[in-house]
């Protein structure tokens, strides 16, 4: 299985866009997220060769404008293809995607896409006060379960714990936003500790995560740490 890095912050060359939010591709058919705007995903999904056709559906993590800013793009160029979204998410988002052609798929529990790949369903966080719907996609391979998230609102340690609950403790890797920028040190290491603890192989935090957290995941993961950048294939 392998994970193409469409979209981030940070890319291999210049001829990638970068931007805040994240969009990653698995094995050309699933796509997990989709930026803040269409025309620099559309534009990496060229130069990373990938058929747009070929994309049977969509995962948005959850409803902010830096994850499902290319989503209209993609439907634009390949309508029909199923968004799978939180069931909490508003209905301006769901009316959208149906306006656009989507096939919307809402998910409120642990459910599978297609083989070894599934999303967790909504899982409640919070943000600004709020309540704040979120989904992570799990993928399963002979390595173990790899976790993709979107910003991990609910917390990253609530989302892994649920995902062990569902199909597996053999976590290989977690990747995406943490959520974790801006917090202080005393913060964040209880919480590498714990993917420590859980026994979490390697981590390739990004987005959101924040520098603080992603020099102590650096430090403490030393050579499972894995950068991430647009243009990547991680086989896994």
């Amino acid at each position: 299985m392998e994970i193409k890095i469409l979209f981030d912050s940070v890319a291999l060359d210049k001829g990638f866009l970068t931007g805040w939010g994240i969009s990653y591709l698995i094995d050309n058919k699933i796509l997990f997220d989709t930026g803040e705007k269409s025309r620099p995903l559309l534009r990496n999904i060229q130069n990373m060769d990938v058929e747009i056709s070929d994309i049977k559906a969509v995962v948005i993590s959850h409803d902010h404008w830096d994850h499902r800013g290319g989503l209209w793009g993609i439907l634009k160029e390949n309508p029909k293809m199923r968004v799978y979204a939180c069931p909490n998410f508003s209905r301006r988002f769901k009316n959208k995607v149906k306006s656009s052609g989507g096939q919307l798929v809402e998910a409120g529990k642990f459910t599978p896409i297609t083989k070894n790949v599934y999303t967790t369903g909504e899982i409640g966080g919070t943000y600004a006060g709020k309540y704040m719907p979120e989904q992570a996609l799990v993928l399963e391979t002979h390595k173990g379960v790899t976790i993709l998230t979107g910003c991990a609102h609910p917390g990253i340690i609530k989302i892994i714990e649920n995902i062990k609950q569902n199909i597996s403790d053999n976590i290989y890797l977690v990747l995406g936003g943490f959520h974790l920028m801006g917090r202080h040190k005393k913060t964040i290491k209880p919480i590498v500790d714990e993917f420590k603890r859980l026994n979490i192989k390697k981590v390739a935090p990004t987005h959101c995560t924040g520098k603080n957290a992603t020099k102590i995941f650096r430090k403490t993961y030393s050579s499972d740490f894995l950068e991430v950048k647009v243009g990547q294939i991680i086989e896994i």
